[in-house]
């Protein structure tokens, strides 16, 4: 057996952050096994990547491809549309100020999964299993899966990219501390009489976020949380009378609208695993972090997790799943990932609170953001690189020390 065969890497999960976790072990030089089936085509949603993340699928590849059916992220707004006592000033963070031509791109998932499926498919050095694992075997040395299809497959390193319930994790034995929100996201595609501008915007309501994301062309997608009760209303909706609704609480800023068929709706929640890796299994995606679609954070930090992951694994090829190798990957994502989840978990509660003092901390923190520059610029730096935003700041205050 070859010595790369010995540090085989086998990713759990075939969707996106399989499909890229699968293609960044191959690229990186490993012998990898992907198992999970092809992905369906019919998921509406669309997935917001932010400028690292699309150098990462540059370098795998595939970015070229997603371009022509993909729309850059200029800028970002957020508009106050509660009706509390206190309310924020609209917010506006532009990817010129810091020195950027756009945020990142948002691409349908309709466009990245094939592409990616593609990709692996014609990559040499993957062995894609298109069946899931049955049952997990983990011992001192290697970690053992059985698929459904009656095959078996050895690895040193389990890439556990299986979701938000993870096997792969529950088999590790990590435990997962989850909470469900009393909130549902309604998922959609809409066509509009005014351009976009790629200005994405997110209106900030009593129920959770309303959030426009540019599309090619007139169009955008639309991801808007509510109560359960009334996601399952909405969704119930004839189009006419949908896009309406979708109108009126956008404040008709895109002209009349008009909703693409296709809706769909998910229960929201937050889960957080104690650890991140174990027993030669490493998380990644959803099995590390489970949070609301607030700020684009979802796939972005997952594309994280694997680069960081790839990284610690070459550093550590002779056994990439190895205690140390596990340690050092737990060690360097628990900042990015409790410092993306509290943030947006925090965010999301306080618009839910009808407590005065949550509703102050919010409305002071954007307030602020909207009035003073270098802060603006850190915010917009730690959300595309986790350490850059201490950079944008000083350099903020070293312009404004200047004037």
């Amino acid at each position: 057996m070859e010595q790369n065969d010995k540090a085989r890497i086998l990713v759990a999960g075939s969707g996106p952050a399989g499909l890229i976790a699968a293609l960044g072990f191959a690229e990186a030089g490993f012998a990898v096994t992907l198992a999970g089936p092809e992905a369906t085509t019919n998921d509406s949603r669309t997935t917001a990547l932010m400028n690292p993340a699309l150098k990462v699928l540059d370098r795998l590849g595939v970015l070229a491809e997603l371009r022509s059916q993909a729309a850059p992220l200029k800028v970002m707004r957020i508009v106050d549309a509660t009706r509390r006592l206190i309310r924020s000033p609209t917010v506006t963070f532009r990817a010129s100020e810091i020195g950027e031509e756009q945020f990142g791109f948002n691409l349908p998932n309709k466009v990245l999964i094939p592409v990616l499926a593609k990709a692996v498919a014609d990559r040499a050095g993957i062995d894609w299993r298109k069946s899931m694992v049955e049952t997990w075997r983990l011992d001192a040395d290697r970690a053992h899966a059985s698929l459904a299809d009656g095959g078996e497959v050895s690895a040193s390193l389990a890439v556990a990219a299986d979701g938000r319930l993870s096997p792969a994790r529950e088999a590790a034995g990590i435990r997962a501390s989850a909470r469900p929100y009393p909130q549902s996201a309604l998922v959609l595609n809409f066509s509009h009489r005014s351009e976009h501008g790629f200005i994405s915007t997110e209106f900030h309501t009593e129920t959770g976020p309303f959030t426009q994301v540019p599309l090619p062309g007139r169009r955008s997608s639309l991801v808007w949380v509510v109560k359960p009760e009334t996601a399952k209303e909405l969704a119930a909706l004839d189009d006419a009378t949908l896009s309406v609704r979708v109108e009126e609480q956008m404040q008709s800023m895109l002209g009349r609208v008009s909703v693409e068929p296709g809706r769909q709706v998910y229960p929201l929640s937050a889960a957080s695993p104690g650890r991140f890796a174990q027993n030669r299994v490493a998380l990644v995606g959803e099995a590390a972090h489970v949070f609301p679609p607030i700020g684009a954070q979802g796939l972005n930090l997952g594309i994280r997790d694997i680069d960081d992951l790839i990284g610690i694994a070459s550093e550590n090829r002779d056994d990439p799943g190895s205690r140390l190798s596990l340690a050092a990957y737990d060690t360097r994502r628990r900042p990015d990932i409790f410092a993306r989840s509290s943030a947006v978990n925090l965010l999301n509660m306080s618009l839910l609170s009808d407590m005065l003092p949550a509703q102050l901390a919010r409305s002071a923190g954007l307030n602020v953001l909207g009035s003073f520059a270098p802060l603006r610029a850190f915010f917009m730096g730690e959300g595309l690189r986790p350490g850059s935003g201490f950079r944008a700041l000083a350099g903020g205050f070293r312009k404004q020390a200047a004037r």
